[in-house]
C-alpha cells in the first residue's frame, strides 16, 4: 500500500463507518484488503486491484457516490478530525500487516437497515455494529 492507497482507506472508513467502534471501523478495511486479496488471487477483477481502485470503484462504497452526502466530507482536509485520525491509524496498521481480519474474509456488506438484492439468499459471515458482512458474494 502507497501513501495513496492510505489516505483512500482512512477516508472510506470514515466516510462508512466513523459512527462505529474501532471493530466496526477496521471491519471495513478488511473488506477493502480482502477485495484486494481476491482480485490478486483471480487476476485483474472488475472492482481494481489496488486499495485506491477498490475504494473509489463507483457504487461499491456509498460515501464516494456523488449524491452521497458524505462525499462533501471526505473531499475536505479532515487531518484534524479526532475520528479520522482514528480511521488514518487503521490504514497505516493495515498497510504494515498489523489488522486482524474480523470479518471471516467478507468482501461484502450493507448496514442492518438495508437489504440488497445481493444479499438475498446468501448467510452473513459476520455482524459488527450496525453492518453485516459476507464472504461468498461474486458480484
Amino acid at each position: 500500500m502507497n501513501d495513496e492507497d492510505v489516505a483512500a482507506m482512512a477516508r472510506t472508513i470514515f466516510g462508512e463507518a466513523r459512527g462505529e467502534s474501532l471493530s466496526g471501523q477496521e471491519a471495513v478495511a478488511s473488506v477493502i484488503l480482502n477485495r484486494v486479496a481476491f482480485s490478486k488471487r483471480r487476476g485483474r477483477y472488475w472492482w481494481g486491484n489496488s486499495v485506491y481502485e477498490v475504494c473509489h470503484k463507483p457504487w461499491q462504497f456509498s460515501c464516494w457516490n456523488e449524491n452521497d452526502p458524505n462525499r462533501k466530507l471526505l473531499e475536505q482536509n479532515l487531518e484534524h478530525d479526532l475520528n479520522f485520525a482514528i480511521c488514518k491509524r487503521i490504514a497505516l496498521r493495515a498497510r504494515a500487516g498489523l489488522l486482524e481480519d474480523n470479518t471471516c474474509g467478507a468482501t461484502h456488506y450493507h448496514t442492518k437497515q438495508l437489504r440488497p438484492a445481493w444479499s438475498i439468499g446468501k448467510i452473513p459471515c459476520a455482524e459488527l455494529g450496525s453492518h453485516v458482512f459476507y464472504n461468498d458474494i461474486e458480484k
